[in-house]
Parts: C-alpha cells; sequence; structure tokens
C-alpha cells in the first residue's frame, strides 16, 4: 500500500513544478514581445538614418536602436543641424521633411548667445570628442566633460533619465555617423 503522505508530496511537487514551468513559459513569451518590440525599434532606427553609416566594428543593433532615439524619439537634428533640413524639404513649409545631410549634427545653431556643438564624430572617431564616459557624464550632469560649462540649451534635465543603454545607443549611432562640419542658418528650428 502507498503512503498517503508520499502520494500528497508528489501532488505538491508536481504542481509546483508546473507553475514554475507555466511561468517561466510566461516570462519568455513576454521577453520575446519586448525583444520583438526592440527589434522594429532597431529596424526603424536603420531605415530612417539620413545619413549614409559606417558601422564597421560597431554594434549594428545599438547603432540603431541609437538612431531611433535620436532620429524619431528625440528631436536632435532640430537643434544641432544647421540648416536641419534640406533646402527646399522644410515639413513646416509644405516639404517632406528630408534631412539636411550635409550638415547633419554638425551643430552651428545661434540661441542666442549659445551655439549648439558639433556632435559628429571627430577626426578619432568621437562624437563631439567624448569618451562614451564623458558622453554619458555630460548627459547626466549637463555639464560639458571637456570643459565644465553647463549646457544652458540642451535639454539634458530631462535626456538625464535615460538608461545607460540608451545613452550607450545614442553614443554607438553618433560613432557611426560621418564627420560634418556647421553651415549657415538664421536661427533655431530653421
Amino acid at each position: 500500500m502507498v503512503d498517503k503522505r508520499i502520494v500528497s508530496a508528489g501532488c505538491v511537487l508536481l504542481v509546483g513544478a508546473a507553475a514554475w514551468l507555466f511561468s517561466g513559459s510566461a516570462t519568455t513569451a513576454k521577453s520575446d514581445k519586448q525583444n520583438e518590440h526592440s527589434q522594429s525599434r532597431v529596424r526603424q532606427g536603420l531605415e530612417i538614418a539620413p545619413v549614409p553609416l559606417d558601422l564597421a566594428g560597431k554594434n549594428r543593433g545599438l547603432a540603431g536602436m541609437g538612431s531611433y532615439l535620436v532620429n524619431a524619439a528625440g528631436s536632435c537634428a532640430d537643434c544641432h543641424s544647421c540648416p536641419t533640413y534640406t533646402p527646399g524639404h522644410n515639413p513646416y513649409q509644405g516639404g517632406d521633411g528630408e534631412f539636411n545631410g550635409a550638415n547633419y549634427l554638425a551643430g552651428g545653431v545661434a540661441f542666442g548667445p549659445f551655439v549648439s556643438a558639433n556632435i559628429t564624430p571627430d577626426e578619432s572617431g568621437k562624437p563631439a570628442g567624448l569618451t562614451l564616459p564623458e558622453f554619458i557624464q555630460t548627459i547626466r550632469s549637463g555639464h560639458d566633460a571637456r570643459d565644465g560649462h553647463l549646457l544652458f540649451v540642451m535639454p539634458w534635465p530631462v535626456l538625464r533619465n535615460l538608461t545607460d543603454r540608451d545613452l550607450s545607443a545614442i553614443y554607438e549611432y553618433l560613432s557611426s555617423v560621418p564627420h560634418a562640419e556647421p553651415g549657415t542658418c538664421g536661427g533655431a528650428g530653421e
């Protein structure tokens, strides 16, 4: 005859194992959905990059997410490209919104006494001449890591809330865009 305690313990173990397995599949399903969402952002980011990207030696997925954050979720080109749009393409004047690739993210937009920085890679390949830790520190603190001045116009109080992964993605993307020089424009949003 079988001891009822052994059968009861076996049932408890079986139910516990089933619960653990099902909770794992729910977690896996949630994880798969999050991964799919992330991958769609990466694809979108790579598709909307307004300039050819140099992805040699770079993390393609991270650069794609960075492009998504810079070009779709953020509006970095509005302040860091002068002018923002290719002549005749300004969407506020009926154009299709084609970014100005020649001066893309090269800065030069005046905001009173302040001028936006060139955030394209320097000769060593570093965006705005910053290492990744300097870039993250600049965004988190609002102080330029090179000279310590406060970024009065930069929306760092909001951007500092991005995750390290998001900021790393933006940095990877900025590292992959071509170097550009500032253009000429009259003011912000031109």
